[in-house]
């Protein structure tokens, strides 16, 4: 049987990236088959569609640009644990990611989202890339598939739907991402260990099939 797995997260949280190669874990280790698909959640709906410099809303934000240095290095270290390298010290920006995930919406349409999803990733993450950037997200399109990327970008096509995405998760109660939903009924969130990642399926698998709402 493969399960429907869908994931609401934004393309600047780290624990979104982490979680995902978790989630791969997590996958690996239940012998699933699995069909993943990605939804949009903004953590800065009212960010300015430039974004802001990464020092000046990192330091307003968290009292002083020294505890989120600090934060940063928790958070290296935790990507490191699933495998993943950041280097946030190349980031100059905090993003818009309104864009980001219009992409991302896009390349389902090709088939090519997870592809997406993960290139987007490592740009913000990895390389430090203004992901805000249409000719970055363009350049990441093409190299994925989205032959039309840039024309697309530089419309306005998705961008309702994708605000309604948004706003229909935080009226359903979401407020933290990632968050993980099994044959569309929310499991949990949050980037957990791919073991207890895959614990939490499990029981919720279990759940799910004694009420009858899991076929096979």
């Amino acid at each position: 049987m493969t399960y429907r797995i869908d994931i609401v997260s934004d393309a600047i949280c780290p624990w979104c990236w982490i979680g995902k190669r978790n989630l791969e874990g997590a996958l690996a280790e239940l012998g699933w088959q699995a069909e993943l698909r990605y939804h949009p959640f903004q953590l800065n709906p009212d960010m300015p569609a430039e974004g802001v410099p990464r020092a000046e809303y990192r330091a307003a934000k968290f009292g002083s640009i020294e505890r989120s240095r600090e934060l940063d290095a928790q958070v290296t270290a935790a990507a490191a644990a699933a495998g993943l390298e950041f280097h946030l010290d190349r980031q100059a920006r905090t993003p818009n990611t309104l864009a980001a995930h219009r992409l991302i919406q896009r390349a389902a349409a090709h088939g090519a989202q997870i592809a997406v999803k993960e290139a987007i990733f490592q740009a913000y993450f990895q390389d430090g890339e203004d992901i805000g950037d249409m000719a970055v997200l363009a350049r990441i399109g093409r190299a994925h598939g989205v032959a039309d990327a840039a024309e697309y970008l530089a419309g306005e096509q998705d961008t309702e739907t994708v605000r309604a995405t948004d706003a229909g998760f935080r009226q359903s109660g979401i407020s933290g991402v990632p968050t993980f939903a099994l044959e569309r009924h929310v499991l949990f969130s949050g980037a957990m260990p791919a073991e207890q990642m895959a614990a939490a399926f499990r029981r919720g698998e279990a759940v799910l099939r004694e009420k009858g709402l899991l076929g096979g």
